[in-house]
C-alpha cells in the first residue's frame, strides 16, 4: 500500500492529499530516509512523522488490503515515541 494511503487508512493523517502534501515537503520518513508519497509501506516498516516542531516515530503492524474501520485503525500501528 502507497504510504500516503496507509497514513489516510490508519487515521493518522485524516486527508490524503495533506497526506501526500506532508510525504511531497519531506516531512514523513520510512526507516530514517526522507520518503514519497508513492513508496510501498510493509509490516516492521518504522515511519517518522514531523508535526511543526515535534515529531512522532510508530511502527507498522499491519498492512490492510482496503480501507479499515475506525476502530481497527490503531491497531495497524504502534507509537514508539512521540505523542
Amino acid at each position: 500500500m502507497r504510504l500516503d494511503k496507509f497514513l489516510k487508512v490508519s487515521r493518522i493523517i485524516k486527508r490524503r492529499s495533506v497526506a501526500n502534501e506532508a510525504c511531497s515537503l519531506d516531512r514523513v520518513t520510512i526507516n530514517g530516509k526522507p520518503s514519497k508519497p508513492s513508496k510501498e509501506v510493509s509490516a516492521g516498516d518504522k515511519i517518522g512523522i514531523r508535526f511543526g516542531d515535534k515529531t512522532v516515530h510508530f511502527e507498522v503492524l499491519a498492512v490492510p488490503s482496503g480501507n479499515v474501520g475506525k476502530d481497527d485503525a490503531d491497531s495497524l500501528y504502534r507509537i514508539i515515541e512521540g505523542e
